[in-house]
């Protein structure tokens, strides 16, 4: 496979990494995530104005056309320098699930300001109780008249409190249906609060709100949301690329630099092999995520790939973000848990990657029921 990148991807890698460390190459994401709304509405500008936030969606809805693997550079340098704005979660899961099911009309009403960086969108899916299910049943939709209305709590809902739509899956004759909701509606209430990584997340509840059907006819939409998933699995997964890169980069520094004894920490060959052992499980996850993103973009992949492919960057991403992530503090010493140096951040940033659409157990669990999905082979003897 050819996991090179043309001069163009090049590029918007280039100008995505130089404007966020701008933005947060420095102590400014402290200052950033301690208030709301979690994120730097001048830097979502900014992505707007360079094309960033209309990526994924078709020119004649307001975005710029680009496929999965431009998506993953964008998380990639977010994940980076542990950029708090809601690419993932507003682009490509709310975004995605607009582009995918709505109407003409309605791509037009929502997917062209959240390119031009004029609204936040968020999808309200998780319930309380509820365990990554691609399935809605705590909130349910009844007709009323000439629309729905929605009852029921969503919880959590990544930057729900920010959002100016929500898009929200709803129980319905025994399936699951996608709705608009407008920030503004009646019957809605949020309460926002940070969630351990800096970022923010919110408790949605539904009193009788007033909401908009996405798409057209009565169909259930579980598979639609399946493949949103696992479209947001991927993402995520190379933003956990750019975390793990950042976190096995500033331990490799430390080991070179701080001395014990009279003799830098590198000249221990034990803590060599253990940074070297980051960096294997860095570049697996690397290039299983970079897979999974061509399964995506491949024009003859089924429904069926995209989420096997899902799981397995998935589970990898667990795995090794575990990995890194404990051995980064670990190396560190002491400093590695203080607030005030960054690997611990970059930690937590992975390990809230690792739960928020199906952590890796969940991931293997989901694997190992397709296994007699695959042709057998015999084992050498």
């Amino acid at each position: 496979m050819d996991f090179t990148f043309d001069t163009e991807q090049n590029a918007l890698r280039e100008a995505v990494a130089g404007l966020l460390m701008r933005a947060y190459g420095g102590d400014q994401r402290r200052t950033v995530t301690r208030e709301d709304p979690g994120f730097d509405e001048k830097t979502w500008a900014q992505l707007a104005e360079m094309g960033v936030l209309g990526l994924p969606f078709a020119e004649a809805d307001g975005g710029m056309g680009a496929g999965q693997v431009e998506v993953a550079l964008v998380a990639t340098e977010i994940g980076r320098v542990l950029a708090p704005e809601p690419f993932v979660e507003s682009v490509v899961l709310a975004g995605g699930l607009v582009a995918a099911v709505g109407t003409a009309e309605q791509r037009a009403a929502l997917l062209g300001p959240l390119a031009e960086g004029a609204s936040v969108l968020a999808f309200a899916h998780a319930e309380p109780g509820s365990r990554w299910t691609a399935t809605a049943a705590g909130v349910t939709a009844s007709a009323a008249g000439d629309g729905w209305t929605l009852s029921g709590v969503k919880e959590p809902v990544q930057h729900g409190a920010r959002a100016d739509v929500l898009v929200v899956s709803a129980a319905v004759d025994g399936g699951t249906r996608l709705f608009v909701v407008q920030g503004d509606a009646e019957g809605l209430t949020r309460s926002g609060y940070r969630t351990h990584d800096g970022g923010r997340a919110a408790r949605v509840s539904f009193d009788g709100t007033p909401a908009q059907l996405l798409g057209d006819g009565d169909a259930d939409r579980t598979a639609d949301v399946e493949q949103a998933l696992a479209r947001a699995t991927v993402a995520y997964a190379h933003e956990a690329v750019g975390a793990m890169e950042t976190a096995l980069t500033t331990t490799a520094e430390y080991l070179k630099t701080r001395k014990q004894f009279g003799v830098s920490l590198n000249k221990f060959q034990a803590l060599t092999f253990r940074a070297s052992d980051m960096y294997v499980s860095l570049e697996l996850v690397r290039s299983t995520a970079l897979w999974a993103t061509m399964v995506i973009d491949a024009a003859d992949s089924t429904p069926a790939q995209v989420v096997d492919a899902a799981d397995r960057a998935r589970l990898q991403t667990s795995r090794a973000g575990r990995h890194i992530g404990k051995e980064a503090i670990q190396l560190h010493g002491g400093i590695g848990v203080t607030a005030e140096y960054k690997v611990g951040h970059y930690t937590s940033r992975l390990t809230a990657i690792d739960h928020l659409v199906g952590d890796g157990d969940w991931a293997a669990a989901r694997l190992a029921t397709r296994v007699s999905d695959h042709d057998t082979v015999e084992a050498l003897r």
